[in-house]
């Protein structure tokens, strides 16, 4: 224990030297018109989860981001010249109007537009707001708090604690209303008083008029500029030429609200091109720039890695300007982009947490391969890792598991190798160790995606980089001087005795040749599932053992946490292992972190990944908000597809208290309580922990024929592999099935 102890101690003060520890970020500097920081506009409240414009929403943004969050109010009219909040004109897709009134349609002319629906100006204010409800209306957003009913602008210019908010009224259709006899300026004047600090809309005519009306009132009239083809109606020009004169701009408005592609242009291949001048342009015009479209949920440039708070930083902390505020569907998102981050990658560290890589940088490129662990390297993690696998012919190299039709291009080759091994896996694949090293050389690493369509990983890298031998990956963290090497060993007992491979003898012999055997500047950590496989690892104080537990638990015994320190020093669990989620949001905390800590045995948890879909809906599609979960509960290393954005957040102040914005862990059934009965994963036994001995390596095994059937004669030498923990007892057969499938996978491999 004190060993340990010592190894972890080392292992930090290696990284606190690289990176130091502690120190306060300095004082940011703003690019904005007047220098201030950029505002954050929630727009609809936190309508990325909530529904838009609810009073929950406005509650849950004033509760969950910056201090002075402005509150976005798109306002449109009742039949009887009153005010609500809505994200559109349209009732139809946003409240449930259309079960209300099913013959209630109407078509309406608005600017040009033939638009039909269910429209507020042919109900009375007291009906909406007694039967009218909101509901969510993006699909990828959770539909739990549909219902809720409409509220008025002056219902949310105080918060839920009655002091002021600061609001921001947008005028979309000041023209259409016109005609119908509904005066939104009137309104405004009328029942306001102050006016509210932002007044915008898309129509010149309705600026120009309320200008000189506004008298003294510290009141900032925002001109909405909308898609670049889109017709302005008052000039009937569209957007794009207006916005090429901000002096004429400048005559009725004090500053622009601008949807964000005008500014950061991305092609087609959602690749960031070079931003335009624009936010410059109109800063020389004394004008206030506010970008518009953000959301978690967005399909977001690839440049971004799916990190939503990159794309914040984007636009207020690069060299050359900063928005003056940025109206988000996630406004937490965008405080904590201004409030705590720090995008400098070398920036002083404020937590210890480890930051192990999974397969290299593999959210942005071809998993174990060259260029994800320098991308990984550069990003800043600790610790790469290295998931052994070995060819018929014995040549280690990295890759995420033995079955390589997903992660390469094996599917397009050797579909006639497609075989099922149920001591591995359930499923037909393609196995390493059934190729030689110079089959496996032919083939390209494939960037795999943990979801499909827009959420797919990178298609520029899709088979970027090449194969990394464990004796080239041993050498690049040496060069590179990483704190940490982090070896995993899986199927150990299987390759024994049916492939008479060694895997364990050949990570040992490679560590060796390495002299990272020997008290090693980086530090070695052995991952395995199977305790036998630890044990070998044992006589080498210099490694630390990580047991790898696949299966969700609720905790763990203190005589079976007991029993894991007989083999290990630290454990890598699954997220699931520590929140426990229910319908998709936080039920519990479970008891596996303490349990194991009891016992000064580390919790490494994993995996991390930047895809909002990846996330439990409390986490408010933002990453950070994981990250900062854990942190809280005291987890020892982060395992991320994306060291990046863990190196961010473990330089950030975003769990410092004092800091300009903290980041809230999620507290369980905050947001949502699952209905009863909740039922906890099991807890750790000794039969999950303790394997039986590794049988012997097999000698002169008959070699499989090309299709991967059964040998046809000579019996074999060794004993069949112990049954894995979890693992099917069926019989290695080649199915039409796994055909079909390979057919597939080659098929989406070609054209994809």
């Amino acid at each position: 224990m004190i060993g340990y102890l010592l190894l972890s101690i080392c292992l930090f003060q290696t990284i606190e030297a690289r990176h130091g520890v502690g120190k306060p970020p300095p004082q940011r500097k703003w690019m904005t018109l007047h220098g201030g920081q950029p505002e954050v506009i929630a727009s609809g409240g936190y309508s990325g989860f909530y529904p838009d414009s609810c009073l929950a929403a406005y509650d849950l943004a004033t509760e969950s981001s910056i201090p002075g969050t402005i509150l976005y109010c798109n306002l449109q009219f009742s039949k009887d010249s009153d005010g609500f909040c809505i994200s559109s004109i349209n009732l139809q897709n946003t409240t449930n109007i259309d079960g209300l009134d099913p013959k209630g349609t109407k078509t309406y002319n608005i600017n040009g537009q033939d638009v039909t629906g269910w429209f507020g100006l042919d109900y009375t204010i007291d009906f909406i707001l007694r039967n009218v409800t909101l509901k969510q209306n993006i699909f990828t957003r959770q539909g739990f708090f549909d219902g809720a009913p409409i509220v008025k602008p002056l219902q949310i210019t105080e918060d839920k604690f009655k002091k002021p908010t600061r609001l921001w009224l947008n005028i979309e259709y000041d023209m259409f209303y016109k005609k119908h006899k509904i005066n939104p300026e009137a309104y405004l004047l009328e029942k306001f008083h102050p006016l509210p600090e932002f007044i915008s809309s898309p129509e010149i005519g309705f600026l120009r008029s309320i200008k000189p009306k506004i008298g003294n009132a510290k009141t900032n009239l925002i001109f909405t500029i909308l898609a670049e083809p889109a017709v302005e109606p008052t000039t009937k020009q569209t957007y794009g030429s207006l916005v090429k004169d901000l002096a004429m701009i400048k005559s009725f408005a004090s500053g622009i609200l601008i949807p964000k592609e005008y500014i950061w242009p991305v092609n087609n291949a959602r690749v960031l091109q070079p931003s335009t001048s624009l936010v410059q342009d109109a800063h020389r015009e004394g004008l206030s720039v506010y970008a518009s479209g953000f959301a978690n949920d967005n399909f977001l440039s690839y440049n971004y890695s799916f990190d939503p708070a990159r794309e914040y930083l984007q636009f207020f902390d690069n060299s050359q300007f900063a928005v003056d505020g940025v109206l988000s569907d996630f406004p937490s998102t965008a405080s904590e982009a201004i409030g705590c981050l720090n995008p400098n990658k070398n920036a002083s560290r404020t937590m210890p947490t480890l930051i192990i890589s999974h397969n290299g940088a593999s959210g942005d490129y071809p998993g174990s391969s060259d260029l994800a662990y320098q991308k990984a390297i550069d990003d800043g993690a600790d610790i790469i890792d290295c998931s052994v696998q070995l060819s018929k012919d014995g040549m280690a190299f990295c890759s995420d598991r033995a079955d390589i039709l997903k992660t390469t291009t094996a599917a397009t080759m050797f579909m006639d190798r497609i075989t099922k091994v149920p001591e591995i896996q359930e499923r037909d694949g393609i196995f390493s160790f059934d190729l030689t090293w110079s089959e496996i050389q032919s083939l390209k690493p494939q960037i795999e995606s943990t979801f499909e369509n827009e959420l797919a990983r990178n298609p520029a890298h899709k088979n970027s980089g090449k194969f990394v031998t464990l004796s080239e990956f041993l050498e690049l963290a040496k060069q590179k001087a990483v704190a940490g090497i982090y070896i995993k060993i899986k199927n150990a007992a299987y390759l024994a005795s049916q492939k008479n491979l060694d895997i364990v003898g050949t990570v040992s012999s490679a560590l060796s040749n390495a002299t990272l055997d020997k008290e090693p500047k980086q530090k070695v950590h052995i991952q395995s599932d199977d305790s036998s496989v630890l044990l070998k690892f044992k006589d080498n104080p210099s490694y630390q053992r990580v047991f790898y537990i696949y299966q969700p638990i609720s905790g763990a015994p203190a005589q079976v946490a007991q029993e894991v320190k007989k083999y290990a020093d630290a454990v890598f669990v699954h997220r699931d292992a520590v929140v426990m989620s229910i319908d998709n949001f936080c039920q519990n905390f479970t008891n596996t972190i303490p349990a194991f800590h009891a016992v000064n045995i580390s919790v490494y948890v994993g995996i991390l990944k930047d895809e909002f879909e990846n996330l439990i809906f409390d986490y408010l599609s933002d990453p950070y908000v994981e990250l900062a979960t854990f942190n809280a509960l005291k987890v020892d290393g982060f395992v991320t597809d994306y060291p990046a954005t863990a190196n961010m957040f473990v330089r950030s102040s975003c769990a410092t208290q004092g800091s300009p914005y903290v980041i809230k862990p999620v507290e369980p059934g905050y947001l949502y309580v699952a209905p009863p009965p909740i039922t906890e994963p099991p807890l750790l036994s000794t039969a999950d922990v303790v394997d039986p001995p590794l049988p012997a390596i097999a000698k002169n095994m008959p070699t499989q024929s090309a299709a991967g059937s059964a040998p046809t004669s000579g019996p074999p030498s060794a004993p069949p592999p112990p049954a894995a923990k979890s693992s099917s007892t069926s019989s290695v057969t080649v199915g039409a099935e796994g055909f079909i499938l390979a057919a597939i996978v080659a098929l989406l491999t070609v054209f994809t």
